[in-house]
């Protein structure tokens, strides 16, 4: 087919999307369905533009998911503006661990007993559809840096924190499958767990705060580095990533902690003030930059504006990428009752034991277990696994039921957002 009707496709929907973005807002009807759509009558069986396997080309799946998921990540941190010894932060840090775990446990639970997957296969599984997603949850996400209600809080962190704290599982599941060293589990806990993490944080910290520090001096006391804040964000995720990689550290989590370090830094540097507005005038931008009072959150919400944009137009791919590998999907025996489990059961569960006794409502823990949306972070660890080694029968399993469950949790839960959301905050209005 010639190149010339990506053009027009490609052109055609981001126009639809342009126009109809506000009402798909009042719908109960998110961008990501439509992406998912259009993504099947583009795939194999309709009009052959995209033939994608997620085993055959699991390498770049992998490649185009990570920087998805990493921009992703760098953009959450940015929209965290609460000091972390606030008590908000509990609610994600317990769904990012104890969340987690219990929901990797859950998912492995059910692939050995139902699906007969191996341990290794069944908990690699678990840790492939264990995080919520950054990117396609959105609409239950902070809607700027001033919101500071519990539940959308609470779901932009975990989203934020467990694309990173799921990794030791993944190294788990793939050193029981022999592909990855755990010495005993010795090995897995004091390099997987205690050194990626401790450390994918610290790099992400030390970049986002030298970083910002930097260029905040530069710009208030030499009037330089200014504009090009889109090559500041680009720059910051890059750096804290590659080093994170480069020390054997979790990358995910050296971005997000990066994010979460400029947002901090801009907080700090204005006395914990509400940041002001920016002015997008051109006349107005060099003073904002270089005036001490609004210099920091200029900074901040440049770098902001730039990862949202990016962050959407990585939505389009990778949905479309989705949306056409489904023609491929072999419904697994007993697939219909795990997506139940997971959706209905798992995920509930988990999110009930993880915040018992965090002082929430029912209302609250309720909503918080219902939107665990599964997404780009679910294909970004599918990808990685397979290329790292997962092959034969098991290998078109664990595809097979990450793309289900992710095509799924587009259309549930984006069926569903609109009117739950609505009736959340009629609720909190009484």
């Amino acid at each position: 087919m010639p190149f010339v009707t990506w053009f027009l496709v490609l052109g055609a929907l981001f126009i639809v999307m342009a126009l109809a973005g506000s009402a798909l807002k009042r719908m109960p009807f998110s961008p990501a369905m439509l992406y998912l759509g259009v993504g099947v009558l583009l795939g194999p069986s309709v009009a052959g533009m995209i033939d994608l396997d997620p085993v055959a080309d699991a390498a770049l799946l992998e490649r185009l998911s990570e920087i998805a998921v990493i921009v992703s990540l760098f953009t959450t941190g940015l929209k965290l503006r609460v000091p972390l010894r606030d008590r908000l932060w509990r609610v994600p840090i317990r769904l990012a661990s104890l969340g987690m775990i219990l929901t990797v446990a859950g998912v492995a639970l059910v692939g050995v007993t139902l699906l007969g997957l191996s341990v290794g296969a069944a908990l690699l599984l678990g840790a492939v559809l264990a995080p919520t997603d950054p990117v396609l949850a959105s609409d239950v996400q902070v809607e700027n840096v001033k919101d500071t209600e519990t539940v959308r809080f609470g779901l932009t962190g975990e989203a934020g924190l467990n694309d990173g704290t799921a990794f030791p599982f993944v190294m788990l599941g793939l050193g029981l499958l022999g592909l990855h060293e755990i010495g005993g589990g010795w090995r897995w806990f004091a390099v997987d767990v205690v050194w990626a993490v401790g450390a994918g944080l610290a790099v992400g910290a030390g970049c986002g705060v030298a970083i910002a520090r930097l260029v905040l001096w530069l710009r208030a006391r030499h009037r330089e580095a200014l504009g090009l804040d889109e090559f500041l964000a680009l720059g910051l995720i890059g750096l804290s990533y590659g080093l994170a990689i480069l020390i054997h550290a979790y990358g995910f989590l050296a971005v997000f902690a990066a994010g979460l370090a400029l947002r901090r830094t801009e907080r700090e540097s204005s006395a914990g003030a509400s940041p002001p507005d920016v002015v997008d005038a051109s006349h107005a931008a060099e003073q904002q930059a270089t005036d001490p009072a609004t210099a920091p959150a200029h900074m901040a919400q440049a770098v902001l504006a730039f990862n949202e944009q990016f962050e959407r137009v990585a939505e389009v791919a990778l949905v479309l990428c989705v949306g056409a590998m489904l023609s491929g999907v072999t419904w697994p025996e007993h697939g219909a009752a795990f997506l139940a489990l997971l959706v209905l059961a798992i995920r509930p569960l988990a999110v009930v034991l993880g915040l018992r006794g965090a002082g929430l409502s029912g209302g609250q823990i309720g909503f918080m277990s219902w939107f665990g949306v599964r997404g780009v972070g679910s294909l970004y660890y599918l990808a990685f696994a397979l290329a790292f080694g997962v092959a034969g029968d098991e290998a078109r399993t664990l595809a097979d039921l990450t793309l289900i469950v992710i095509a799924a949790s587009i259309v549930i839960h984006g069926l569903s957002v609109t009117p739950l959301m609505r009736i959340y905050q009629r609720s909190r209005g009484r």
